[in-house]
């Protein structure tokens, strides 16, 4: 028998490591799981339309050709989630990060959040539809051994 491997997509702040931790986590526990996410070079995602189909004077008509061209990689690798990991960082507004929550809602794919404590008001409704919600990526490492392995946390 065929053990399943997971896709698990990492959607949020690019600004820390949270994905490298629960990357290298994933990886120390034997987790049979493949990780995506959105471009998270910065200037990348933001200039990619441009780069490709050719300047705009205008910012607003930029930024939206980065934005088309990223959702078609977003759309696709969120679709075919097993589970979605969406981080709310302390310091940016991640608008992005609560379009995926809600676009992983209506597709049905269970997610997961991650946020510090100051941000449990604003994220109320994005946090009662997630099957869980973490302050730290170590606790993702967990749920994600618990949700394939039935594995419990070693305190």
């Amino acid at each position: 028998m065929n053990e399943k491997i997971w896709s698990i997509y990492l959607s949020g702040e690019i600004h820390t490591d949270w994905r490298e931790r629960i990357m290298d986590g994933a990886k120390a526990a034997g987790l049979p799981v493949v990780f995506n996410g959105p471009i998270t070079v910065h200037e990348d995602s933001d200039d990619c339309g441009v780069a490709i189909f050719g300047a705009e004077e205008n910012k607003y008509w930029h930024d939206h050709k980065g934005a088309l061209l990223n959702s078609v990689r977003t759309g696709t690798l969120l679709k075919e989630a097993d589970i979605v990991i969406v981080r709310f960082g302390e310091k940016y507004k991640q608008w992005n990060a609560a379009f995926d929550a809600g676009q992983a809602a209506a597709f049905g794919i269970p997610y997961l959040t991650l946020h510090p404590a100051e941000h449990d008001h604003a994220l109320k409704e994005v946090d009662s539809a997630a099957a869980g919600m973490a302050r730290e990526p170590e606790q993702i490492v967990e749920a994600l051994a618990y949700i394939i392995h039935g594995q419990m946390p070693v305190r």
